[in-house]
């Protein structure tokens, strides 16, 4: 869902001018982001909460060459989510899922491919 999606969303539920929800929305974020920029966590209760963590400065290493990389300390955004908003996802599986949920067929074991393989084929009678 887009910002725009959620704006027309809401004004249709509420019977509001798009643009004062769109105000609404705007609002909430500035405030959001600018108590998060200060350090703060942001709770939400039903839903889950936003916060800041600091991690330490470390070396890494580089995939491809195996040399040492240097990663410098940060502050990452962490959203843990509330225990109804878990719940509610997990309840109903997305769409596409079901598919890769379904067992897949067996496959038959190397040693039997190998002897269906390596089987002689049986000439036939004319």
């Amino acid at each position: 869902m887009t910002k725009n999606e959620l704006v027309r969303e809401l004004a249709e539920d509420f019977t509001l001018p798009r643009k004062q929800v769109t105000e609404l929305v705007d609002a909430l974020i500035d405030k959001m982001t600018a108590v998060l920029k200060s350090g703060d966590k942001v709770m939400l209760p039903p839903f889950g909460q936003f916060k800041i963590r600091d991690r330490a400065a470390r070396v890494a290493r580089n995939p491809q060459t195996g040399a040492p990389v240097n990663v410098p300390a940060k502050r990452v955004l962490k959203f843990i989510a509330g225990k109804p908003l878990k719940e509610a996802v997990a309840a109903k599986p997305r769409a596409g899922a079901a598919k890769k949920a379904a067992p897949a067929k067996k496959k038959a074991a190397p040693a039997a491919r190998k002897k269906a393989a390596k089987a002689p084929a049986k000439k036939a009678k004319r």
